[in-house]
């Protein structure tokens, strides 16, 4: 049998992203994949990094290794001014904080992956009510799905419950209160009477 043949990985077109919340899922994972990297290199290498980085909607953002400050301040200085006391306080400081910015890039990792599940829940639930989320085929939804589709349903039902205790209680108000009354419980001891209503010992 003849194996089915693929076009590969295909290369993505560099341009930029129109959906907003596509440029900001992208814009998460790419800022999340620089630091990891610029990590990676510091402990290989022992090098010293600085990053600066602006959002698409002018928010900004940094990573530095052993800090942003301390890497501007010796960029700005002139190497040959720096004694052996500057060498030795950086050193202190990049073996005290390498632990806590490697928690802080997998802790932010963990949350931009959070915020892009949210976001693409966010845009499931939007797609829903566009057309009727009472259509929408359960087979395809993941668990996080499933229970806001289960949150709308109650909802629902809550509302339809309220609504019918309200009519219910806007009749038997009325003056024919009692031969509507009378009439919906003769209804119910002609159908209990009825051979084909279910026991209730049953």
């Amino acid at each position: 049998m003849a194996s089915k043949k693929t076009k590969g990985r295909q290369k993505v077109e560099m341009k930029r992203i129109e959906n907003q919340d596509d440029r900001s899922i992208t814009f998460s994972k790419r800022r999340s994949g620089i630091y990891k990297k610029a990590s990676e290199l510091a402990t290989l290498t022992r090098a010293e990094i600085a990053i600066a980085v602006f959002s698409p909607a002018g928010k900004p953002f940094s990573f530095g290794h052993p800090s942003v400050e301390s890497v501007i301040n010796r960029f700005l200085e002139d190497p040959l001014d720096m004694d052996s006391t500057h060498h030795l306080v950086e050193a202190h400081r990049r073996m005290r904080i390498e632990d806590l910015t490697q928690k802080r890039n997998d802790m932010q990792h963990h949350l931009d992956e959070n915020k892009e599940k949210g976001l693409k829940l966010k845009s499931k639930i939007k797609e829903m009510d566009s057309k009727g989320w009472w259509d929408t085929a359960i087979d395809e939804l993941n668990i996080q799905e499933l229970i806001e589709l289960e949150k709308r349903f109650k909802e629902l039902q809550m509302t339809l419950c309220n609504k019918i205790a309200e009519n219910t209680s806007t009749v038997a108000s009325s003056p024919q209160a009692p031969e509507i009354g009378h009439s919906f419980a003769s209804t119910i001891v002609n159908d209990q009477n009825d051979p084909g209503f279910p026991d209730k010992n049953h």
